[in-house]
């Protein structure tokens, strides 16, 4: 199998993988990001970017990768698509495996984000981007005046749902038992006057057109038959979000979450390895967030490879 060697490699092409190619390549770091598929990341799976810094609101989030893709490219950086299945950090120079060949590094960054958990619900994959999102911080403000569903009762999906009763006209929140009375945030979530609480009750089916999602079908426990709610946004948090980790193994200390474990410049608990963007299973998961976690493991790199003591500046003052 074909050995390829560089500076860096980057596990993942999102927005925290493409900034931090971005700025390696920049510092001229041999760089390579391998992308499993460009496609189905969270950002690219987003129907519309409104609260990115500086880019206009009505841009897609695939369109804005493709963007940041390509701003990498054009610094050097070589983008290539390939499934990691396998590295090994053991070595002070890291090893990846894919189908396509090894690739081995100097340092390695781990981006994969954070979309393990797979669609689970009739129309859910049908719809994703198009009514179905799994961010409500992301959507919400597109849904002003709607109606829409929140499915899931862990921490997230209260959040979550918090969030839409400020935008959402009504906020359908669907649950599979009752939360517990100790639980003060879910309690605190019932008392908003835009909340109509569904409890023993699951998903069925996400419905809708070429136009998008346009109702759900839900069946209660105590009900002989299913009921159709019509509504045009569906947010689903089942078991929350799950950072994609399982090609790294017991190699990388991971939080009880699953999050990745890194320090204040994104750094693993192994030498030479960085994790940024969702792998780290922060509370806010944005494109911007990410970023900056690229930016910030970028320079880290930089340091690290030169022996630098400080960290150069990409501006200059007049």
């Amino acid at each position: 199998m074909e050995i390829f060697e560089s500076d860096v490699v980057i596990i993942g092409g999102g927005p925290a993988g493409c900034t931090c190619a971005l700025y390696t390549s920049r510092a001229n770091l041999k760089t390579i990001i391998l992308d499993k598929n460009p496609s189905v990341g969270a950002l690219a799976i987003t129907h519309q970017i409104a609260n990115y810094p500086g880019v206009p609101n009505d841009i897609s989030g695939e369109k804005l990768l493709d963007l940041m893709r390509d701003q990498a490219i054009e610094y050097g950086t070589d983008y290539r698509r390939a499934q990691v299945f396998g590295i090994d950090v053991s070595s002070e120079s890291k090893t990846v495996y894919t189908p396509e060949g090894t690739f081995k590094a100097k340092a390695l960054v781990l981006a994969s984000g954070a979309m393990g958990r797979p669609a689970s619900f009739k129309g859910e994959a049908d719809f994703l981007g198009r009514g179905v999102s799994y961010c409500a911080t992301c959507d919400g403000a597109f849904y002003k005046g709607r109606e829409v569903a929140v499915v899931g009762a862990n921490k997230e999906a209260i959040e979550e749902a918090n969030v839409l009763t400020k935008f959402a006209s009504t906020v359908h929140w669907i649950t599979s038992s009752d939360p517990k009375p100790d639980n003060i945030e879910a309690m605190e979530l019932m008392q908003a006057n835009n909340i109509k609480h569904w409890s023993r009750t699951r998903l069925l089916e996400i419905e809708g057109n070429d136009m998008g999602v346009n109702g759900i079908v839900i069946k209660n426990k105590q009900e002989e038959n299913p009921i159709n709610l019509t509504l045009d946004g569906v947010f689903v948090y089942m078991s929350g979000s799950k950072p994609i980790t399982d090609f790294v193994g017991d190699q990388i200390a991971l939080r009880e979450d699953g999050g990745v474990i890194v320090d204040d410049f994104m750094s693993t608990n192994s030498d030479g390895v960085w994790a940024i963007g969702d792998i780290r299973n922060t509370p806010f998961k944005q494109a911007v967030v990410a970023a900056s976690d690229g930016c910030i493991a970028a320079m880290s790199i930089d340091r690290y490879l030169n022996s630098r003591k400080n960290i150069r500046v990409d501006w200059i003052h007049s």
